[in-house]
């Protein structure tokens, strides 16, 4: 980790050929793992459906780069008509440290313990991450990146410090450094602190590095509880 920190800060005229690759990495890899992952896909589609009644996909509102809302997807994991505000409550305790961090989930945020919004196969889904396959349809349209900082929601966004803005400069990503770092065991501070570094590090042999690490972290459902 702390070598992949260390790469050398990318000059302008590198940044916009690191854009170009980075966007090409995007592309085939979204791709890529759309055609192999497909039955998976399948698979946690018809699951959701059994599981209970409702859409298969959940789409909520985030902040990407720039500031600009888009319409993030996931693999619904709650009942439908659960309640929001209560999600909304934890974030903002959470970025406030005023709550426990045993309870916040595998992408760092809080969570009920035994939360009855969330469905059974929804549990599984968010433990081994596959609730965020849907999020490569983001990738090739261009909201998202494959690696980048985690896309906030707009109330966590207003609530941003000055210096913390800086995570909308990027695209977000799927996975990240507060990925495969620590997930469910840093604070709100620290994620902030490694998405930052990602911004200012950020490079093509940064990417590939966290995309390898990612593997093991979902695979061994690493920090998960």
């Amino acid at each position: 980790m702390q070598e992949a920190l260390e790469l050398p800060l990318l000059e302008r005229s590198d940044l916009r050929l690191y854009a170009i690759c980075k966007r090409a990495l995007d592309l085939v890899g979204a791709v890529l793992m759309l055609v192999l992952l497909s039955p998976v896909m399948f698979i946690c589609a018809v699951l959701i459906k059994l599981d209970s009644p409702g859409p298969v996909l959940f789409r909520q509102q985030r902040v990407g780069q720039g500031g600009r809302l888009f319409t993030c997807l996931k693999f619904r994991t709650m009942y439908v008509d659960a309640d929001q505000s209560l999600h909304k409550q934890y974030v903002l305790a959470l970025m406030a440290a005023e709550g426990d961090d045993s309870l916040r989930d595998e992408h760092g945020l809080y969570k009920l313990p035994n939360d009855p919004r969330v469905t059974r196969i929804g549990r599984w889904l968010r433990r081994t991450s596959l609730d965020e396959l849907p999020q490569l349809w983001n990738v090739l349209r261009g909201e998202m990146s494959l690696v980048g900082p985690r896309p906030p929601i707009p109330y966590e966004v207003e609530q941003y410090k000055p210096e913390q803005l800086g995570r909308l400069t990027v695209k977000p990503g799927i996975t990240g450094l507060w990925q495969v770092k620590g997930r469910n065991r840093t604070t709100f501070e620290q994620m902030v602190a490694l998405d930052l570094e990602y911004v200012r590090r950020r490079g093509l042999m940064l990417d590939l590095w966290i995309l390898l690490m990612t593997l093991p972290v979902v695979l061994l459902a690493r920090d998960c509880r």
